[in-house]
């Protein structure tokens, strides 16, 4: 599959799960569990201790199953060390340009970082696939609805403080998905393997999301 593959089956799933954790260790499990859920759209973070390797290894389990990519990429470099690892899309919580040309010279999907309605433009200008709106608990789901008022072309994806609580507000404010971290992927259910809890948590919000879609 290619990038315009990638890009639809982001838009198709509306979820991207923002792994974030203090170790690798469990994280294929993790990315396992997500999938029976029906999420496929898992991103590792930079943040994560050998984050590379874990990219590989969750590429090396589960293949085409789920999209795999990168979060908290800052840079050129970190962006080509994710790709050569394996990951389909780069994601970043700022608008960095090097990391937009990387992404576009092996022919990845490409997620900056934005806040205001000038960097999301910039961002698509740039050739961004998505822009992700960060944080976007600090604005909540009307900002988007008013941004995307004047410029409905942008692929916008709030990331931060997103819950099943408010997933469906985000959807319905025309989010073309949503990234969601600790809210879905808790640390006591990794610690303790309660990995049949995530399956069941990821169901719903799969639900939830087609439901605000649906009207």
């Amino acid at each position: 599959m290619g990038k315009h593959s990638h890009c639809a089956r982001i838009r198709e799933s509306g979820i991207i799960v923002v792994v974030r954790a203090d170790s690798s260790g469990e994280l294929v499990d993790v990315a396992k569990a997500l999938q029976q859920g029906g999420v496929n759209i898992i991103e590792i973070t930079m943040t994560t201790p050998g984050a590379l390797g874990v990219i590989e290894d969750v590429r090396g389990a589960l293949g085409d199953d789920v999209l795999v990519g990168a979060g908290s990429v800052l840079d050129a470099e970190t962006a080509r060390a994710t790709i050569l690892a394996g990951a389909e899309y780069i994601v970043s919580p700022v608008l960095a340009e090097d990391v937009i040309t990387m992404a576009h010279r092996y022919q990845k999907v490409v997620m900056p970082g934005t806040f205001t309605p000038t960097e999301m433009f910039r961002a698509h200008t740039l050739g961004a696939d998505f822009v992700k709106v960060f944080p976007a608990n600090i604005v909540g789901p009307g900002y988007l609805k008013d941004v995307l008022a004047p410029m409905p072309h942008l692929a916008i994806v709030p990331t931060g403080g997103i819950s099943a609580d408010n997933i469906g507000e985000y959807i319905a404010a025309g989010a073309a998905a949503v990234g969601v971290g600790s809210a879905l992927v808790k640390k006591d259910w990794v610690r303790d393997h309660k990995f049949d809890l995530l399956t069941a948590a990821a169901r719903d919000l799969r639900e939830t999301v087609e439901a605000a879609r649906a009207g």
